[in-house]
């Protein structure tokens, strides 16, 4: 059965108040669960666009009886990025309140999880996966915001804390499809990378931003960590998805996002019916790490000499920088690839600024890109 939930966040201002829209599918009993949110980052309008078709999809597929398991969706995620405007441009990514990026600093658990589990966990794998289960909904319960966007952040995660499929969909400035897994759910999402069509599937390791997605993965890896004898397997898939670049807003391809998303939860079994043959993958898993996010060494106007999409050579050149205030004969800067690999994003911004990540080259050997120069997209 479909049912809508509005949910009242804390409120921010006098005058004004916040709410999230839930839609939740199939008995809370089901399983397994999937948990799907829309656009945290608010002006990554693809990502909404993708849930308004999966929306949908689902309302029949609940009507018809297809409904399996357990899925909740948050169509719009960030109803306080969705009000900030400034000379008429949305500016949905990071908190004009000085709170940061909307997709870092969620409530990291571990810590409290694994003091809550002593002597709870025992021989039978199943078993502690349900005490698991709700030992996360006990301490995200337990968690108490400061301030209005804390309390969205606590009351995104308690909706995603006990998922066993959890996908976060975004989309770059300017990109292909592509998508971030934490390393534990890889490969097993394979058949998720395959069915999406992503262009580059980047594996990560817990880089400690406190990413969404890693709100959901990590605790599971630190249990096993704290309690290596204990018969437990992964409960968390989590994924965030990047559905191509801001301006990539239709209803056709939010109908392919939409259907490829059914098909996944129809493999999964979470909805009945044939998700047909599985697509063959576009790309291998490679590590966040080994990608090749292309700064600015000097000021002035980006001009890209390679396209989205594109499979480039280390050494190739993939932008130039042309400063308007040398003298006209002057050289350009080049700027080249520091390794093999597919070109799957870059900023809306041809003016560049020194230090500026504007574009992102997923490679495959992190040695390739020791720099280690921070958060390219903070």
């Amino acid at each position: 059965m479909h049912r809508l939930e509005e949910i009242e966040i804390l409120q921010g201002s006098f005058g004004t108040s916040r709410r999230l829209q839930v839609h939740r599918f199939g008995e809370e009993t089901a399983g397994p669960k999937v948990y799907i949110q829309a656009s945290l980052h608010a002006d990554e309008t693809p990502a909404m666009l993708a849930a308004h078709h999966l929306l949908q999809r689902l309302i029949a597929a609940d009507r018809a009886g297809e409904v399996l398991g357990q899925i909740v969706i948050v169509p719009f995620a960030n109803p306080i990025g969705l009000a900030q405007r400034m000379l008429n441009m949305h500016l949905g990514r990071g908190d004009l309140g000085g709170g940061g990026n909307f997709n870092r600093n969620f409530p990291d658990i571990a810590p409290a999880l694994i003091e809550r589990l002593k002597g709870r966990l025992g021989s039978d794998a199943a078993e502690n996966d349900r005490v698991v289960r709700a030992a996360l909904r006990e301490a995200s319960a337990d968690l108490k915001p400061h301030s209005e966007l804390s309390a969205l952040r606590i009351k995104l995660l308690q909706l995603a804390i006990d998922a066993d499929i959890v996908l976060d969909l975004h989309c770059h400035f300017e990109g292909i499809t592509y998508l971030y897994c934490n390393g534990a759910g890889w490969p097993g999402a394979q058949d998720l990378s395959a069915q999406v069509q992503s262009h580059a599937t980047l594996i990560a390791t817990g880089g400690g931003g406190g990413s969404f997605d890693e709100s959901c993965d990590l605790p599971w890896v630190r249990i096993k960590e704290a309690y290596p004898e204990v018969p437990l397997n992964h409960g968390c898939l989590s994924v965030t998805l990047e559905y191509r670049g801001q301006a990539d807003v239709s209803d056709e391809l939010a109908a392919f996002d939409a259907d490829a998303l059914v098909r996944f939860m129809q493999r999964r079994g979470v909805l009945a019916g044939d998700p047909g043959p599985l697509p063959d993958a576009l790309c291998e898993g490679t590590p966040v790490d080994a990608v090749d996010h292309v700064r600015a060494p000097v000021p002035g106007i980006i001009v890209h000499k390679v396209a989205l999409g594109d499979k480039v050579k280390e050494g190739q050149v993939v932008a130039e920088i042309v400063s308007p205030e040398a003298p006209l004969d002057s050289p350009r800067t080049i700027l080249r690839a520091r390794t093999d690999g597919v070109v799957f994003g870059r900023l809306f911004s041809r003016i560049a600024r020194p230090g500026t990540a504007f574009l992102s080259i997923a490679g495959t050997d992190p040695a390739k890109v020791p720099d280690n120069l921070g958060d390219p997209y903070p």
